[in-house]
């Protein structure tokens, strides 16, 4: 047994039943920390075997728990022996005390601790409870079959399990106690051949450890060979109360839950429940089948949150730093004879040239274009490399100052440039301050251009490149300054593959 704390998980299950257990392995198979906490003391336990669970019937409910436990921790899971005392929320995620004083930190909470059946407070039921003192027709039924069963009528489900006990036996009593069934509920009871005894039920007759028999109040012993009651449950689970979770009624009536959506989320966020702590008639195999869907959506929950934290990252990481650049143009072959942007071409085609600043140039394909066209080229790129390949390509052309520098740093003379261009920048800055440097270097009367790569382009996103909108570009520049000639998404082919860019063209007012 594996009682050692680490002092955080991503989930802790409690309760280590067959739900928790189930849980567990689910989440331990996605390669999530978890342990569950076990209080060692299950509520099937005087079961002689677990029944109507596919490829396991029959099976000892001890070892059932143990394979389930070797199962857990063969992935990677813990099993600590322990009994939560109250948990409380800390950040984004809770801290668990033990009632021996241990503790640890959770991202998430799946709570399978069951519940515990409150029997009626007549002598020997409890000491009969699980062996000849049952409450599950599917559980215990068949190992009752057509013995004398008799049924106390403990609350609003008694006629309903004597109705379910008398498909077992031929021989069923429905002891009234404190509830005589009226109307109806006699009607039905009658048509079954189930005899009604009235008086209170005041103590069971034992001999050689077997029930023998009912006795009542004036003295009358009912001969019985199983006695059925219903029991009051009531969810294990006071440790929530510091979260706002308390048991309340059950639907059904029978007894106090945790409520719960059908994926066994809480009102509480990060706070999963499963098995009888929600559902009070669930059996083992139905208990473990909702423990492994809440904890896939643990898992769905879990991952959402680390992939929101990495892109937060992704955004503010130095992804596209000279380094990164560099290895960039190395590693692939260069592209210098390629045609200009399409978008540059239809935007720029009819101005008059000018002095133009290619902001993120590359190999400078763009660059080259605008100088055959008459334009004095400022080309501005952070990897030497590509720069090295532009210079190399356009030997023969005047008009173009190829500057090494890093956008996110450098800054361009304000208000010197008739033409400002930017073709999907990956700046080491962020969207809104490198338009803002770039709007800055746009002359009175001239014209920026950037074109950027749509968020709804799944080919772009697919190498994890920078995307921005028309309208998030336009959001950074001030309308009394500029007035907006385009702002829209357009397309374009590459190999066979349309892409989808967002294009402003924008003309600063003189």
């Amino acid at each position: 047994m594996t009682d050692e704390l680490n002092d955080s998980y991503d989930v802790v299950v409690i309760g280590g039943g067959a739900a928790g257990l189930n849980g567990a392995l689910m989440l331990a198979r996605s390669r999530h920390s978890v342990v569950v906490i076990d209080a060692g003391a299950p509520r099937n336990a005087p079961a002689t075997g677990v029944h109507g669970l596919l490829a396991r019937e029959g099976i000892r409910p001890s070892q059932l728990l143990g394979r389930g436990r070797a199962e857990v921790r063969g992935y990677g899971g813990q099993v600590a022996t322990g009994e939560v005392y109250t948990v409380i929320r800390q950040d984004a995620g809770f801290v668990v005390t033990l009632t021996d004083g241990r503790t640890t930190l959770a991202r998430r909470l799946l709570v399978t601790a069951g519940l515990t059946d409150e029997l009626p407070d007549i002598p020997g039921v409890s000491a009969r409870w699980g062996r000849d003192v049952l409450h599950c027709p599917y559980c215990h039924g068949w190992e009752v079959r057509d013995k004398a069963i008799g049924v106390i009528a403990t609350g609003p489900m008694s006629v309903h399990q004597a109705l379910l006990f008398r498909q077992l036996s031929d021989d069923v009593t429905f002891f009234a106690h404190a509830l005589p069934p009226t109307g109806e509920q006699a009607e039905q009871l009658a048509a079954r051949g189930i005899t009604v005894v009235d008086g209170e039920v005041t103590s069971l007759e034992i001999a050689d450890d077997r029930l023998t028999g009912v006795r009542l109040r004036d003295g009358t012993v009912v001969s019985r060979d199983a006695l059925v009651v219903a029991p009051h449950m009531v969810a294990r689970a006071g440790f929530l109360a510091d979260l706002g979770l308390k048991p309340v009624e059950h639907p059904s009536s029978m007894g106090e839950h945790i409520p719960a959506d059908a994926a066994g989320r809480t009102d509480v966020p990060g706070v999963w429940v499963a098995g009888n702590v929600t559902d009070l008639a669930a059996q083992v195999g139905a208990a473990a089948a909702a423990s492994a869907y809440a904890a896939a959506q643990i898992n769905a929950d879990l991952v959402t949150e680390d992939t929101s934290q990495a892109v937060a990252a992704y955004r503010t990481a130095d992804h596209f730093d000279k380094a990164y650049w560099e290895d960039r143009y190395r590693d692939h072959t260069g592209t210098c004879g390629r045609e200009p942007n399409p978008h540059l071409v239809a935007e720029t085609a009819d101005l008059a040239p000018g002095t133009a600043l290619d902001a993120g140039c590359g190999e400078g394909a763009e660059a080259r274009w605008l100088a055959e066209r008459g334009w004095q080229v400022t080309a501005v790129d952070i990897s030497a490399t590509a720069l090295r390949r532009a210079r190399e390509h356009a030997d023969s052309l005047g008009e173009v100052d190829w500057v090494e520098a890093d956008l996110s740093s450098w800054t361009p003379q304000e208000g010197h440039f008739d033409l400002v261009v930017s073709h999907y920048v990956h700046a080491t800055t962020s969207s809104a301050a490198l338009v803002h440097t770039l709007a800055a270097a746009v002359a009175p009367g001239g014209i920026l251009l950037i074109v950027g790569h749509h968020p709804s382009d799944p080919n772009t996103a697919a190498h994890g490149d920078v995307h921005v909108t028309a309208e998030e570009i336009v959001a950074g520049l001030d309308p009394v300054r500029w007035e907006v000639l385009v702002a829209e998404t357009r397309t374009r082919s590459v190999a066979s593959t349309t892409l989808h860019d967002s294009v402003l063209k924008a003309r600063k007012r003189p």
